[in-house]
């Protein structure tokens, strides 16, 4: 709008006469006060927050008679703050975003921050688009707000556009703006902010993020810090994390790897007084395993054999993590247990169910289903569909739901969406109509753990013991010809033998298929005469019969050896018995290893002793005793212990230094004690192909900001940033705020050493780096 200043002085009309007078050409060319401004040198402009006056100021080299008074006006633009406030709501309200932020940056370098409700709705408006650009900008305004004028943010606005963050793939900016709210204490109730946890949670760097978060607010109620008996705590209560949130975090941490976050949740849990609901003992289980902590999952079998309301796949995977943990402990001997028990109650269940398969087809066959009992079926199948897929609420349906049920209800299917991803992660045990049973993978890491250890007498007792519950549909296709037929094709000929006996010797069949493998394998090999001479021997006490393509190798093989009688000899049995050129069609199915279910094992055992993947079983072992001193703070028998480790020849990995360093972090001022922990990683990391992860290079960096060792801290960023590896900036610039925000702000020392330059340098470098200068 345009506003109207008038000129009236006496003192400015004579001057303005004279100069005339003086220098005709002084206002010559001027078209308007724009003009002016730009080309007069003696030209001030004053003016309030509405209008502009013009007030010249010129330069007078002589001056004339004053000859009268002139008045002159003078048009100058001006904007109305109350205008551009409605411009910026219009513009929102028809979505013409470009258009509204240009109103929004002429009121703020006008007039400062709009009002209250009209930031609410550009910050909800510019969210609603779900735009990238445009939920940065939104960022932006509450990122401006919260640093000029905090009292201008709404609760409910910052919620909704955290929530929109979450769900648009950036988690960092979502995380901050819950932390925002925290810090103005406009605290979000637990429905809300555990929504927006359950979008982040469906990428890698917003689990991460997530587990960080929830830690935050779980620390302000941890050992009873908030008493709920007074009136002014219940916003800080209604934003307590409660059993929900911590599943879903913790099943996002497990899917994604970060379970070293996940096991302190765990430790958390206990202290701000949350109980844990059924389904989450599964995770827990799954949590401890991947963490090499044995004993806590024995403890948790107590109680999930007793718990009620577990479902089929939540047993099957709890039973995983504990076969795996046995064998990543070299405990053969509880492995073996457990998979005999599994094949036994197995074989007992079988019967039960067809004695009853009977009656359960005559009900199954006279059932009538009621009216909407299919339709119930179908709407459960439909309901199953990516949350990602559903339509964002707009501000004004998500104001409504004041007790954010809908997006709670969201955030309940989101769990239900990253728990069925992570069953499909268990392949030790499978199940069928409530009968649990090992799978091929876990027969072939089993049998490779054996073989590894040299152990072919326990092997053998184990194959007899399960071929006796097992109930294979034929000889040829059963758990221990496809074992014996696994050993000849990886070449341990001498270990096949060897359990072949045991096999004759306990009564065992074991068909003729695998002497025919065995023999052309020595053949194939030769210098075994013996052997063959002894296996010859052992198929005709047996009454085998061997097919046609295993004579010819027997044959051929004596023959090159000049065994001339001995070739005749197999000539003549070969006639004599008129054995016929296919063969066996399982011999054949087996040794060309086709796709057939029944040599599943045969091909998968192979694949795991040829992947060459050793397990130092003693290293978990190591790290489960280091682990326990340092969980009690006993730091002197920790590294007692790692000493111990290494003169033995254990090589620590990841999860010893990560135990080491959580606990030093959770007794602060250990800094030195971290930075030696630091060097040992480095040298290793240069002379091996170890790597670390992103969750312990976290941890140290921590350290190394709250301790104020900016060398260190930024050798590690330099290391997670060569590996891509995410930084929340925002966490470390706050640990800077808070403990560092004094230091090395004055001028620089004229004298100071070079490890003290170093240190000033690494410090100024780390500010930059977080964006405070």
């Amino acid at each position: 709008m345009l506003r109207v200043g008038r000129i009236c002085t006496r003192s400015y009309s004579c001057l303005s006469v004279s100069s005339l007078l003086v220098d005709p050409q002084h206002f010559s060319g001027l078209d308007s006060p724009r003009c002016l401004d730009r080309k007069c040198h003696g030209t001030n402009w004053t003016c309030n927050s509405n209008i502009k006056f013009f007030k010249p100021r010129l330069n007078i080299v002589s001056c004339g008679a004053c000859f009268s008074t002139i008045t002159e006006t003078i048009l100058v633009q001006a904007r109305d703050p109350s205008q551009l406030a409605l411009e910026i709501e219009n513009a929102i309200e028809q979505q013409r975003y470009d258009d509204a932020w240009r109103a929004h940056e002429k009121h703020v370098h006008m007039d400062g921050l709009p009002r209250k409700s009209v930031l609410s709705k550009l910050i909800t408006g510019l969210a609603e688009s779900c735009d990238a650009h445009w939920l940065n900008q939104s960022y932006n305004v509450v990122s401006h707000a919260f640093e000029e004028k905090h009292e201008l943010l709404e609760k409910e606005p910052l919620i909704y556009l955290s929530l929109t963050l979450a769900r648009c793939a950036l988690p960092n900016l979502a995380t901050n703006v819950v932390r925002k709210l925290i810090k103005m204490e406009a605290y979000p109730p637990v429905a809300a902010w555990s929504a927006i946890v359950a979008h982040m949670c469906q990428t890698n760097t917003g689990a991460f993020l997530a587990a960080d978060l929830v830690m935050e607010i779980g620390y302000l109620f941890q050992n009873n810090r908030v008493d709920p008996r007074k009136k002014s705590n219940r916003p800080l209560l209604s934003m307590k994390p409660n059993s929900f949130t911590f599943n879903i975090v913790l099943t996002a941490s497990l899917m994604f790897g970060t379970t070293r976050k996940a096991e302190q949740l765990l430790e958390l849990m206990p202290r701000i007084g949350v109980k844990p609901e059924v389904n989450l003992l599964i995770v827990m289980a799954r949590i401890y395993e991947k963490n090499g902590h044995r004993d806590e999952i024995q403890k948790l079998k107590r109680h999930v054999d007793e718990a009620c309301g577990l479902s089929e796949s939540e047993f099957r995977q709890f039973y995983d993590c504990l076969l795996s943990c046995h064998l990543k402990f070299g405990d053969l001997d509880s492995a073996v247990d457990m998979v005999l028990d599994m094949l036994r109650k197995g074989k007992n269940a079988k019967r039960s169910l067809e004695a009853a398969k009977a009656v359960l087809e005559a009900v199954e066959n006279r059932k009538f289903y009621l009216p909407g009992e299919k339709v119930r079926a179908e709407n459960s199948l439909s309901s199953d569909k990516s949350i990602s897929n559903s339509k964002m609420l707009n501000y004004v349906a998500f104001f409504k739901d004041k007790a954010f049920l809908r997006i709670e209800q969201e955030a309940r299917e989101l769990l239900k969406l990253l728990s069925d991803k992570l069953q499909e992660h268990a392949g030790l045990v499978k199940s069928e109509h409530g009968i649990l049973h090992p799978t091929e993978t876990m027969y072939a890491k089993l049998v490779k753990a054996f073989l590894e250890a040299g152990n072919i007498s326990a092997l053998a007792s184990f194959l007899v013991k399960a071929s006796k519950e097992d109930s294979p549909v034929s000889t040829e296709s059963s758990f221990v010809v496809q074992v014996i037929n696994a050993c000849i094709s990886l070449g341990l000929l001498e270990q096949a033998h060897d359990l072949l006996d045991e096999m004759r010797f306990s009564g065992i069949r074991v068909g003729s298929s695998i002497y025919s493998s065995l023999l052309k394998a020595y053949c194939k090999e030769g210098q075994h005469e013996d052997d063959i001479t002894a296996l010859l021997k052992d198929v005709q006490q047996a009454g085998i019969q061997l097919d046609a393509s295993c004579y010819e190798d027997l044959i051929q093989y004596r023959v090159r050896h000049n065994n001339t009688s001995g070739a005749l000899h197999l000539f003549k049995e070969l006639k004599n018995l008129n054995v016929l050129e296919s063969g066996h069609k399982e011999f054949q199915m087996l040794v060309q290893g086709c796709d057939n279910s029944e040599a599943a094992l045969t091909n998968r055992l192979v694949e795991e002793v040829r992947s060459g993947h050793m397990v130092d079983h003693a290293v978990h072992d190591w790290n489960s005793v280091i682990h326990f001193f340092c969980k009690k703070r006993l730091m002197h028998d920790a590294h007692r212990a790692l000493n111990k480790m290494r003169a033995l020849g254990h090589v620590p990995n990841a999860q010893t230094f990560h135990s080491l360093i959580t606990a030093y972090a959770a007794i602060g001022g250990k800094y030195v004690e971290v930075t030696d922990l630091w060097g040992e990683m480095k040298v290793m990391a240069s002379s091996s192909s170890m790597k670390f992860d992103q969750e312990l290079l976290d941890s140290l960096l921590y350290c190394f900001v709250r301790g104020g060792f900016f060398l260190r801290a930024m050798e590690v960023i330099e290391m997670m940033e060569k590996s891509e590896m995410f930084i929340d900036k925002y966490k470390y610039k706050s640990l800077w705020l808070k403990y560092h925000r004094t230091l090395y702000k004055g001028k620089a020392p004229k004298v100071q050493t070079e490890a003290q330059l170093k240190r000033r340098e690494a410090a100024l470098h780390f500010k930059k780096w977080i964006g405070l200068t």
